[in-house]
């Protein structure tokens, strides 16, 4: 009865009346509410074509961020087909960066890259600096994330990267340097702070990490001039990672510190658990095992609260080396059978494969065989001594503020993204003329590498497959929209000018022959992933380390007094364009 009650009210609002609704909505954050609304809108039907465009847009980025990716991709290219059939160049620009967004967050990069750098032309044709901004920052997103994607399974540290790697991650620099410099001239230091940021990380992924922390620095700096908690946490985290691989552990151990502090201020116990896991290791690179210890338990009790078992194996393991360095080896053979037993279960093969040869050699050095060890998972008996994890949390646990999301950078699991992480934007980083809504705090750089099926690219496989002349499109056919001799005249005919070139299509259509079969499959195996553990966390590292200490690696930096500006590494953010029903776009 209810829903008849609103069908039947749907019918009597206006188009634009259900639209601005659905706006409202979306602002609050409902989006699911929102895109009731616009369907609505569009169901209703209005001859106004500027109104449809906005509908198109908001209801393509809603999906976006409802990660509905084929309805976001129908929606943006109807917005682009409007655009162009009205002439309205500035409108295909946005529409065409808004189709890159969304290309990109499947990992369709080649094609992403094609729609972004069409709107990177229309707004260099138009003048637009504000559009143009947008789309080289766009640009960059694209290729961030296709580097972080090819280092996807790859056990290398920062810098150590494959030739076709490397040209990719200095292709997404040298846009962010590009719209850096812009929105400097615009005088947008939102803007600039996701600029620094970004720059940031992609130094960091090519193992410049002086220049990674001189760009964290001013990333930092403008966090706090805009009292974003959240950027601020991700400046210190980068930081600390940087620093990790200068040498400079003491320094590092600071930044997380205050990491941690943000992360528990923000109630936020997924980077609590990657900060309290990546000062164990911290500590351990430190050889301080005590402290190693107590954060590496730390983190496996909120492992344990939040079920994630990849990363109480990890905690296992972790817990288990320290140990060993201790000297303390019974206490490393039950975290090690541990490991073992959660490795199994999750099939992790490689794990599974380590943890069996600790335990085999802790058996040994203990004298001890199967039958003397206690299968109960809480506690372990060796020689008649019974030794139980709450018994080492009581003594060992010191509660005191440390650190966070360790090395987040090499594959972009969340975070946000950077790893290109894609997510939340801080606030009050929104370009100029946005709206303060939060629909770009939404964005899941873990999106990233998630496969997706041909048929969302098949959604706008019409306007890649065929010549021009082929894929015009019936406006008659773009749903919402009522043809009267009102709107007739502002249609384009099929000789108009205003319609894009053979080059952009024919750029699309190579780009989508050309596509390598491992963007078509899901991303080479890089093990289990787990939400508390970072992506990157330095086991090599740590190896190397212990093999062999680092003093000569050790870099001497500026002192934070002689540079107040320090900054981090943050989520790949998208700038999706959203267009108000006040005439005004607005970026997301």
């Amino acid at each position: 009865h209810n829903g008849n009650i609103m069908q039947t009210s749907w019918m009597e609002a206006s188009c634009l009346e259900l639209a601005l609704e659905g706006e409202r909505l979306c602002k609050a954050g409902d989006f699911k509410g929102g895109t009731a609304f616009f369907e609505a809108a569009v169901q209703v039907g209005t001859e106004d074509l500027k109104t449809l465009s906005a509908i198109y847009s908001q209801l393509g980025n809603a999906y976006f961020y409802l990660k509905e990716y084929g309805k976001a991709l129908e929606y943006h290219r109807h917005d682009l087909t409007l655009a162009r059939t009205i002439g309205d160049r500035i409108g295909e620009g946005k529409a065409s960066g808004n189709l890159g967004n969304t290309l990109k967050v499947l990992g369709r990069y080649d094609e992403a890259a094609v729609c972004c750098q069409r709107h990177l032309d229309i707004s260099q044709e138009q003048g637009d600096k504000v559009g143009e901004a947008r789309a080289l920052y766009n640009m960059g997103n694209v290729f961030h994330a296709k580097g972080k994607q090819q280092l996807w399974g790859i056990s290398q540290d920062p810098g150590e990267l494959p030739p076709d790697v490397r040209d990719t991650l200095q292709r997404a620099t040298a846009f962010y340097e590009m719209n850096l410099s812009l929105v400097k001239e615009l005088g947008d230091r939102a803007a600039q702070g996701r600029a620094f940021g970004n720059l940031g990380n992609t130094h960091y992924l090519l193992g410049n990490f002086v220049e990674a922390i001189k760009f964290h620095r001013e990333r930092l700096s403008i966090a706090k001039e805009f009292g974003d908690k959240a950027a601020e946490r991700r400046a210190y985290s980068n930081l600390g990672n940087a620093l990790i691989f200068l040498g400079q552990f003491n320094a590092a151990t600071e930044y997380y510190r205050k990491t941690l502090q943000l992360s528990r201020q923000l109630k936020d116990q997924v980077m609590e658990a990657q900060a309290c896991f990546s000062l164990g290791n911290t500590y351990t690179l430190l050889q301080e095992y005590e402290r190693a210890i107590e954060y590496h338990l730390k983190h496996l009790l909120i492992a344990q609260e939040l079920n994630d078992r990849v990363g109480e194996g990890r905690a296992c393991w972790s817990l288990g080396n320290a140990y060993v360095s201790l000297g303390k080896h019974r206490q490393a053979l039950h975290h090690a059978r541990k490991h073992l037993e959660i490795s199994r279960e999750i099939g992790d093969r490689n794990g599974e494969l380590t943890a069996r040869m600790n335990v085999e050699e802790l058996m040994e050095a203990l004298g001890v065989k199967e039958a003397d060890l206690s299968p109960s998972e809480s506690e372990f008996k060796v020689q008649g001594n019974t030794v139980s994890d709450e018994s080492y949390l009581y003594s060992m646990f010191i509660y005191e503020d440390c650190f966070f999301d360790l090395l987040s950078k090499f594959q972009s699991s969340r975070m946000d993204d950077q790893r290109c992480q894609l997510d939340e934007p801080p606030n009050g980083e929104n370009a100029e003329g946005a709206d303060p809504n939060p629909l770009n705090d939404m964005i899941d750089a873990s999106l990233l590498t998630s496969p997706q099926t041909e048929e969302l690219f098949d959604l706008i496989a019409s306007s890649q497959s065929r010549r021009l002349d082929d894929q015009r499109v019936n406006v008659s056919n773009l749903p919402g929209l009522r043809i009267t001799h009102n709107n007739l005249g502002h249609l384009v005919g099929e000789s108009d000018p205003q319609e894009p070139s053979d080059d952009f299509f024919n750029m699309l259509i190579k780009c989508q022959s050309s596509r390598i079969d491992d963007q078509r499959c899901s991303p080479p195996e890089g093990g289990p992933r787990a939400p508390t553990v970072p992506d990157e966390d330095f086991f090599s590292l740590i190896q190397r380390v212990q093999a062999k200490r680092m003093d000569e690696q050790r870099v001497h930096l500026p002192s934070d007094e002689q540079e107040s500006d320090e900054d981090e590494r943050e989520p790949g953010e998208n700038l999706l364009l959203f267009y108000s029903f006040s005439g005004q776009p607005r970026c997301r």
